[in-house]
């Protein structure tokens, strides 16, 4: 099949698993993009990520890499770096964008200098958080460089002291103020922007509510005033051009209704959004016209080095 450069890609390595905390979900979009991709027409080889990737590919010799891994060393500049040494062509954002993207810290000051809505947050020693409050309540503790609300502890009002952290959370965290209201995310793919999808749940829209069938609700386009949606897009391709993405990203945003668009908040930019039967930027590709395996096509044609 030809690609945007013209070349042609027959073999196609599905890179997934790997060492994350998001091990088990990278596993479920490398099955889903690797059905997609046959079905498409590939020859399909799917990767388990370990030490040994170097060597692997070098056997498999693919025309592209399908990126499949989330977390880090998959979402993170480092694999990426491993491709672009190697000359493969892959999926997703390059190494300078993926590295900032999950570096929430830095990504939300590029995302203040574009002008893009964020709250106070602050890097803090686990020890200084399990001591006092940081910041005032409401507020959330999430590890710094992790996705898929893996490891975050909402801090409430209410709460009678600060939060005690589980010995898998990194030694430094991020300490966030806490945005009451909807959750919502954009896509956006390439240059164009997919959809708002209004995300609900009965609860805390954690990991479980994320990947568990039935943890969440999806309302596709989100019933929202069009001032809101309009600003959803905007920021997401915004957020996707500041920080230099490549072919997929999702952007998340909490919006609290009774202070308008002025309550509309960027929360972090996700450079491999899961592709799994309960994943968002799968649905907002259908709801524009993409079948899930166009989209995994459209994806390996966009593929390249030097993203």
């Amino acid at each position: 099949m030809a690609g945007m450069s013209g070349r042609t890609v027959r073999k196609v390595a599905v890179l997934m698993g790997g060492p994350s905390a998001e091990r088990e979900v990278s596993l479920s979009t490398g099955r889903e993009c690797a059905a997609a991709l046959r079905q498409a027409g590939y020859e399909v080889v799917e990767l388990d990520a370990s030490a040994d990737i170097y060597a692997r590919l070098t056997e498999i010799a693919p025309d592209v890499v399908f990126n499949a891994l989330h977390g880090r060393w998959g979402e993170d500049g480092c694999v990426q770096g491993i491709l672009e040494w190697m000359r493969i062509p892959y999926t997703h954002s390059g190494v300078l964008a993926s590295a900032l993207a999950m570096d929430k810290t830095r990504s939300k000051a590029a995302f203040a200098l574009a002008g893009l809505p964020v709250v106070e947050s602050r890097i803090a020693h686990r020890s200084e958080v399990e001591a006092g409050h940081v910041l005032p309540p409401p507020y959330v503790v999430k590890p710094n460089s992790e996705g898929s609300s893996v490891g975050v502890y909402l801090v409430s009002d209410a709460a009678n002291g600060p939060p005690v952290l589980s010995a898998e959370m990194p030694e430094y965290v991020m300490v966030e103020t806490f945005v009451p209201g909807r959750e919502m995310t954009t896509s956006v793919l390439g240059d164009r922007v997919l959809a708002v999808t209004d995300i609900l749940t009965d609860g805390w829209y954690d990991y479980d509510a994320k990947y568990r069938p039935g943890g969440s609700r999806h309302v596709i386009p989100a019933q929202i005033p069009p001032e809101i949606e309009a600003a959803c897009r905007d920021y997401a391709l915004r957020a996707h051009q500041v920080l230099g993405c490549r072919g997929l990203s999702r952007t998340d945003f909490r919006w609290d209704e009774s202070r308008g668009l002025e309550g509309l908040i960027l929360l972090e930019t996700n450079t491999q959004p899961g592709m799994t039967p309960t994943s968002l930027a799968p649905e907002q590709a259908a709801h524009c016209g993409y079948s899930f395996a166009e989209l995994c096509d459209w994806l390996v044609k966009d593929a390249s080095c030097n993203r």
